[in-house]
């Protein structure tokens, strides 16, 4: 569930020209695209109807730099919309976000470390046997 203040900082002000600046109707557009929900993607936030993550954009914009258009050529069934409210998020939860993708990376490397690939064993079975022949 977002927070107010992030679903204040990203909102659409309408305001009018009659009076002064103070906001007549606030609209939260974050809360239209990303949701949580447990069990879905880890309880990450993540784009509605979707399993695109949050992290998922924001690496793809910040680490591949991939535009937003391209990313929805990419992923046709999100919208822009979709994308910069994802990226608004991330930029409103920058340290949350960065430090579930580290987390996910250090899960990651230690899982390749803690094990080895079918093809690897099978090398080291053959190479203990003395059989350099290879069988598919």
């Amino acid at each position: 569930m977002l927070s107010t203040s992030l679903e204040t900082a990203v909102s659409v002000v309408y305001t009018s020209s009659m009076e002064s600046a103070s906001p007549e109707n606030v609209v939260p557009v974050v809360g239209e695209h990303i949701v949580t929900t447990p069990g879905v993607c880890g309880g990450k936030p993540r784009i509605a109807g979707h399993r695109i993550t949050v992290q998922n954009i924001a690496i793809w914009h910040e680490r591949g730099g991939m535009t937003a258009d391209e990313i929805v050529d990419q992923h046709p069934g999100i919208t822009l919309a979709d994308v910069y409210a994802a990226l608004a998020y991330y930029w409103d939860h920058v340290e949350e976000v960065k430090a579930d993708i580290l987390a996910g990376e250090r899960m990651a490397d230690e899982l390749r470390e803690g094990s080895t690939s079918l093809v690897a064993k099978k090398l080291r079975q053959q190479n203990a046997a003395g059989d350099d022949s290879v069988s598919y």
